[in-house]
């Protein structure tokens, strides 16, 4: 696989790991609060992260970082943090092949906001396939 095509690797694996995600919640927040849910998973997600940064040698001292590194950062976890809250309670109360797929309205807004903000610009091909998740999400999340 060449280093050019690595991003499509380790993309499809997220979608994989995402869909586990899903489905393991959904059976996992049976009775629970969603928001204590939200709790432990990410508890869990910390400890394997840093234990895997750990014995990977990745580990570095965080505080060397710059400070627009820890600001963007931080409001990076916070949108993650605000996004797992959501999901989990859209989880809770709706369906897994329901939830998932509008959640994924995100490629959509990645696109919009990616365009706006960091410059990028999609081929009118990549335009017309994040048309075509758009339509699906609204396909699926909405009844007759």
């Amino acid at each position: 696989m060449t280093t050019s095509m690595n991003w499509l690797y380790w993309a499809f694996l997220s979608a994989f790991f995402a869909a586990l995600t899903a489905v393991f919640a959904k059976i996992g927040i049976q009775n629970v609060d969603s928001d204590l849910a939200t709790l432990v998973r990410t508890s869990i997600i910390v400890i394997v992260l840093t234990v895997f940064v750990w014995f990977t040698g990745k580990w570095s001292n965080p505080f060397a970082l710059s400070s627009r590194t820890w600001f963007f950062l931080g409001l990076s976890g916070l949108a993650t943090g605000a996004s797992w809250v959501c999901y989990f309670r859209a989880l809770q109360i709706g369906e897994a092949s329901k939830v998932a797929p509008v959640d994924k309205l995100s490629l959509v807004l990645v696109a919009v906001f990616a365009f706006a903000f960091l410059g990028e610009r999609p081929t009118l091909r990549e335009w017309s396939g994040i048309v075509m998740v758009a339509a699906g999400v609204f396909v699926i999340s909405f009844k007759r």
